[in-house]
């Protein structure tokens, strides 16, 4: 099954759960950033994953992007050179086969940027293979809680079972 993971990603986090979802999918399934899932990528998809973090309660948008790249204090600089998520979503043609979606986030933060994807996922004619994930990530920069890249690769193999 060609399975297609599209992640924006600021500090990595986001690209590692990307990769272990693909990982866990199965063989025929490709972790790629917003900036390289464009043109003949998603052709023949089987089944579209979409994931995002979480920042300010839902999606990123283009001014908090802005808002991160001047933030004082930040300790890593965050990638900013592949499009959001909610510009992939909006260049989205029509689609076919099966979507889920996912987010990176802290543990207690309200609202859900996978929502958010799955309904514009949902919108381009994809249908829902499973609900919305978390993955959570101990600080605000990250890095990962521990063992979410299992329960990433766990829920890949989900994935390729119910849209198989």
């Amino acid at each position: 099954m060609k399975a297609i993971v599209v992640y924006e990603s600021l500090w990595g986090n986001t690209a590692a759960v990307a990769r272990a979802i693909a990982e866990g999918i199965g063989p025929d399934a490709t972790a790629l950033s917003t900036s390289d899932a464009v043109g003949d990528r998603l052709d023949g998809a089987e089944l579209v994953v979409g994931g995002a973090p979480l920042l300010g309660f839902s999606l990123p948008t283009d001014a908090m992007r802005e808002s991160i790249r001047t933030t004082p204090g930040v300790p890593t600089p965050p990638d900013l050179c592949a499009p959001s998520m909610r510009s992939w979503l909006s260049g989205l043609t029509s689609g076919g086969g099966r979507c889920a979606a996912f987010e990176t986030r802290i543990w207690w933060s309200p609202g859900s940027a996978a929502k958010a994807i799955q309904a514009e996922l949902e919108a381009a004619g994809f249908d829902v293979a499973a609900k919305p994930e978390k993955f959570i990530v101990t600080g605000k920069y990250g890095p990962l809680k521990d063992g979410e890249l299992d329960r990433a690769r766990a829920w890949g193999a989900q994935l390729a079972r119910s849209a198989g």
